[in-house]
């Protein structure tokens, strides 16, 4: 597994933006076209998991890749401070009655990852009681693997720290992205460097299941990447549209 440090946060230079711009929009014609089918057939479920650090274009690539295919067959669920009532449970109960149904797409904007993430940069969970969150993280997402038809994508935004920082004082300065500020994020983003580790660590421990890893620094290529990544799981499952004898 390669160390986040050795990859790159941005797109190869000598690929061509507008062109890169141009095969994203076929591929969302593409995406669009696919998810009508993959709700039809209803034999699969999706869950697509955003982690990244704060800024690192979470939200941009669920509005600007997911944003226009048809609102039945997908659901967005951002998972913040567990509430009183989460906190009662264990740590995926929260986590688990958000699993998509067959034929539905569910995005988690972060997702059980936080558990083993911030908790662990805060040292409010151990180590001892990280090892056992990642084989029960493992356990549950084999569940859904193997026993719902659930495709899984995990994706890494990564974004560089200099990135981060430039787009966390927008929002502090730009009055159309003040909405977004939270004065924790700044705070957080001290942690950097055991983030890093903690991410790392998550990759290793929690791979049977592989991560993607997306260049986060411009969003034209972190959209492209997401949007090829979901064409082509789909166009794996090799769907076709009930007949009507199927149906009877």
């Amino acid at each position: 597994m390669p160390h986040l440090t050795n990859l790159d946060t941005r797109a190869p230079k000598e690929l061509d933006k507008k062109q890169i711009k141009e095969e994203t929009e076929n591929l969302l014609r593409q995406l669009t076209d696919l998810q009508n089918l993959f709700y039809a057939e209803g034999k699969h479920s999706l869950l697509i998991l955003f982690q990244g650090m704060d800024a690192s274009g979470k939200d941009g690539a669920i509005k600007n890749v997911l944003g226009k295919i048809n609102p039945q067959g997908i659901a967005v669920t951002s998972f913040k401070t567990p509430t009183g009532e989460e906190a009662a449970h264990d740590f995926l109960w929260r986590i688990h009655q958000h699993a998509p149904k067959k034929g539905m797409m569910r995005v988690f904007n972060r997702s059980h990852y936080e558990d083993v993430l911030i908790t662990r940069v805060h040292n409010w969970c151990s180590d001892s009681l990280a090892l056992q969150r990642f084989k029960a993280i493992n356990d549950f997402e084999q569940l859904l693997a193997r026993l719902n038809n659930t495709v899984i994508l995990k994706c890494y935004l990564h974004i560089s720290p200099e990135e981060q920082q430039q787009r966390l004082q927008e929002r502090i300065d730009d009055p159309t992205k003040q909405w977004k500020y939270n004065k924790n994020d700044l705070e957080e983003a001290k942690y950097w460097e055991r983030y890093m580790q903690m991410y790392e660590d998550v990759f290793v421990k929690c791979n049977a299941i592989p991560w993607n890893f997306i260049p986060a620094d411009q969003n034209w290529y972190k959209e492209y990447l997401v949007a090829r990544l979901l064409v082509e799981a789909l166009q794996n499952l090799n769907m076709q549209y009930p007949s009507l004898n199927a149906q009877h």
